[in-house]
């Protein structure tokens, strides 16, 4: 499953340089899908496209959060979740939402990082 940063997240911002996705960004912060991946270009779910660096609202304007259709709980890069190493008050737990099988996981990574 993915991960998720919980309201007890005091915005200290440790996680965000320790994620390989670039799936973690400061509260009222607009993402992108490109940001730290290969991903050029997104298919929808209804055939339509849209430019990787297009921002995307943020999910949280109160604190830190996850993109978690970009989280891969760094599988092939860490043995662990390096959010939730580096937390102080261990606020990046599991997303009981986001169920993913380590095969799920895998193959996340390999979209975002295909060459």
């Amino acid at each position: 499953m993915a991960i998720m940063i919980t309201e007890e997240c005091i915005n200290c911002g440790a996680c965000e340089p320790e994620c390989p996705n670039t799936a973690i960004y400061e509260g009222g912060v607009e993402w992108t899908w490109a940001g730290g991946t290969k991903l050029k270009t997104l298919e929808l779910e209804d055939g339509s496209s849209i430019d990787g660096n297009q921002a995307m609202p943020p999910f949280s304007d109160e604190f830190y959060y996850i993109v978690s259709d970009k989280c891969t709980e760094c599988i092939g890069f860490h043995e662990e979740p390096q959010c939730a190493a580096v937390c102080p008050v261990d606020c990046c737990v599991p997303d009981p939402d986001v169920v993913e099988t380590q095969e799920e996981l895998r193959a996340k990574k390999a979209w975002l990082h295909a060459e």
